[in-house]
């Protein structure tokens, strides 16, 4: 079955240009996703010690006296990132986290029913032992696993909790696949099967 897999996947590499060329030049895939958080210190520690992330490059700071972060990052033009840093979480996305500083700065994250809302979800092989550890290291879980039973999804299992600072994350499974898999003949990435 690996085997399959990864003959699977170096296919899929190979086709990767044919999918590709519809988009932006040159796209590979996803680098790193940046969030916002109130307090770096707090942020890294989660990530590293709750969720398994590793610690990566620490940047400074940015200011400027123009308009430079209203033109380059659509922030008020007085903000300032005061620290940022990247954490690598194993075989998927980076993050980069960012602490700011700035007037009129929003302090409640959105929810997902917000425009603008998200949340980041990390794969786990057994769901069950992931939301037992969550609740043994005091973190907010809301619900319990849910598991899909029809559809393309059928076979997901899922639960959401929550960060110290109210982001909202998502804990995923999906040990023998989902339904959409028997007929697609183009899977999602999975983290099961990382590119070596």
């Amino acid at each position: 079955m690996k085997i399959q897999h990864k003959l699977a996947c170096a296919a899929l590499a190979l086709a990767l240009p044919l999918y590709a060329s519809a988009g932006i030049p040159g796209m590979r895939g996803g680098q790193h996703l940046g969030i916002t958080v109130p307090n770096m210190d707090e942020a890294v520690r989660f990530f590293v010690d709750v969720i398994g992330c590793e610690e990566s490059i620490k940047l400074g700071a940015f200011k400027f006296a123009d308009d430079w972060m209203n033109v380059h990052l659509n922030v008020d033009p007085r903000a300032e990132i005061k620290r940022f840093q990247m954490v690598r979480c194993a075989h998927g996305i980076n993050l980069e986290i960012f602490e700011y500083g700035a007037p009129r700065q929003a302090t409640a994250p959105p929810r997902n029913s917000d425009v603008g809302g998200h949340h980041l979800a990390f794969y786990v092989d057994d769901m069950d032992k992931a939301a037992a550890y969550l609740k043994s290291k005091g973190v907010r879980t809301l619900g319990a696993p849910s598991t899909f039973t029809e559809g393309p999804a059928a076979g997901l299992t899922w639960m959401y909790f929550l960060s110290p600072w109210g982001m909202q994350l998502e804990i995923v499974s999906t040990p023998k696949g989902m339904a959409y898999e028997k007929n697609s003949k183009r899977l999602l990435w999975d983290p099961r099967f990382p590119a070596k």
